[in-house]
């Protein structure tokens, strides 16, 4: 199995909140966590149907990067956008209603 086949099962397995938070921390450094923060915002951002134009002012980023989500989400079965629409409904870490945490 390749390293990126690999690194997919572990995240698939890992179901505990503070044990994924923990781990992506551990794998990733803060500029890469970020990134990929800011990558979900944008996407929550298109997905309410904010503009292209208004996400990049407000985020400071190219319309290129905006561009990719844009396509991502227009795509017809989109995981994505699944989990996005999931998450809007999902209650916040830490709130009566969210899986137990350590």
């Amino acid at each position: 199995m390749v390293a990126r086949d690999e690194l997919i099962q572990v995240f698939a397995q890992i179901s505990d909140f503070e044990e994924m938070k923990s781990f992506i921390e551990e794998i990733l450094t803060p500029k890469e966590i970020e990134d990929l923060a800011l990558r979900w915002k944008l996407l929550q951002e298109l997905d309410k149907g904010k503009t292209q134009r208004s996400i990049a002012s407000k985020y400071g980023i190219s319309l290129c990067k905006i561009t990719r989500g844009s396509k991502l989400l227009k795509k017809d079965h989109s995981v994505t956008k699944k989990y996005l629409r999931k998450e809007y409904a999902a209650p916040e870490p830490g709130s009566a209603a969210a899986p137990d945490e350590k």
